[in-house]
């Protein structure tokens, strides 16, 4: 697969400073998705085609909903609706058939035959259609060129591995991307200087954000109450997203 090289966003989310450049980049470009999807792209034929045959999963219905666009996002929910229901329907209609002829089988046939597969089989197209997000495909394909650029940079630019070198490294979840796309884009000696890299940045950010989530629930005992915060008092939220690779409390990219 080939990948449009965007460099400029990727430097400037390593600049940041923060847990992870990536996680800055995955947040940032859901905010834009979420306000193209909620403005005049909608009524464009095939954004509304796939929005209609996939919809938005929880998190981002929940991000839709925040933008208060309560119109626009009606809308699409209308639209996409009345496409799932078809589908809903027929899937329960096969299952509810085929239930009807395997119960008027004799009992020895139904123990003898695979029982429940059509059942299952339509349990699991029901699954699909309520997991499915259009705008969890669109993010995951950003993030792909999001992450073949890091190694892009890696491989050409020596400033860049520097300052990847100095940074607070990265999540859990983009490590692993990292990690899977690096065998097929860089060579061998590339990715040891990789790995070392992520390995030296895994255990000193690990240890980093621990000492200071320890010290915030630390803080929380009377004697130690006049006794300073030091880096603790956003340890908490640095720890859910070194862990899970998601913003509670503050929201760095909203405003991006």
């Amino acid at each position: 697969m080939r990948y449009h090289i965007d460099t400029i966003p990727v430097w400037d989310a390593v600049k940041l400073d923060s847990e992870c450049p990536l996680c800055f980049l995955r947040r940032q470009t859901e905010h834009l998705l979420i306000d193209r999807y909620l403005g005049a792209s909608v009524m464009e034929s095939d954004t509304r085609i796939t929005v209609n045959e996939k919809g938005f999963c929880p998190v981002h219905q929940a991000m839709l909903y925040a933008k208060q666009n309560r119109l626009g996002h009606a809308l699409m929910m209308h639209s996409h609706m009345q496409h799932v229901q078809k589908q809903f329907v027929h899937h329960l209609e096969q299952a509810t058939a085929a239930a009807r002829e395997e119960a008027g089988q004799p009992a020895l046939k139904r123990w003898t035959r695979k029982g429940g597969d059509s059942l299952q089989e339509a349990a699991q197209a029901i699954h699909a259609l309520a997991d499915a997000c259009v705008l969890c495909d669109s993010l995951a394909d950003t993030m792909n060129r999001y992450v073949y650029t890091v190694l892009h940079l890696w491989k050409t630019d020596p400033a860049f591995v520097k300052a990847v070198q100095q940074s607070k490294g990265f999540c859990l979840k983009d490590t692993a991307l990292l990690m899977d796309m690096a065998k097929d884009h860089l060579n061998a000696a590339q990715r040891v200087t990789l790995l070392e890299t992520l390995l030296e940045l895994a255990q000193s950010s690990f240890t980093r954000t621990a000492d200071d989530l320890e010290w915030f629930t630390l803080k929380f005992d009377y004697r130690n109450a006049d006794k300073p915060w030091n880096n603790s008092k956003d340890a908490l939220e640095r720890a859910v997203q070194k862990l899970r690779s998601c913003y509670i409390g503050a929201d760095p990219a909203r405003d991006s």
